[in-house]
């Protein structure tokens, strides 16, 4: 199956170079270039899961990124991390909310037959497929902690 948020960024990526948007251009090559490297270098297909897969681990690099040159006192260098995090973010599905993990969560914990704190890696392993790409997994284990303590 393939991907359309991958069709998309590679229509994005010829409007970009049209515009001139040299910035643009460069991000969202080395961004499909992972895209590659993931999916049809390591013999899978392109799918839409995969590629969220991608984008949030390229989020999740640059927000670290932010966070070092802040601390580092070039805010020139993290204003464009947040620049690449912002273009990024367009491709990812929509983001759950506490709530919608909340409720996915309480599912999850009575599938799991979880009673407590030491179960949690039992509710992680069925809540995580459902929430792959729309939810940060520090929130997800968050919730789960909190609803099981």
């Amino acid at each position: 199956m393939a991907s359309k948020i991958y069709d998309e960024m590679q229509s994005d990526v010829k409007e970009a170079m049209k515009a001139r948007a040299a910035d643009k251009v460069t991000a969202m090559r080395t961004l499909i270039a992972q895209i590659k490297d993931a999916t049809i270098n390591a013999g899978k297909d392109v799918t839409d899961g995969e590629v969220a897969t991608v984008v949030s681990k390229a989020i999740k690099q640059r927000q670290d990124s932010v966070e070092q040159f802040r601390a580092g006192g070039r805010e020139d260098l993290a204003t464009k991390e947040q620049a690449e995090i912002d273009l990024f973010r367009k491709y990812m599905p929509k983001q759950l909310d506490e709530a919608e993990i909340e409720a996915l969560a309480t599912k999850a914990i009575a599938e799991s037959g979880a009673t407590g704190k030491a179960d949690l890696g039992k509710v992680m392993k069925v809540l995580m497929p459902q929430v792959k790409g729309k939810a940060d997994g520090k929130l997800v284990n968050a919730v789960v902690g909190r609803l099981l303590g």
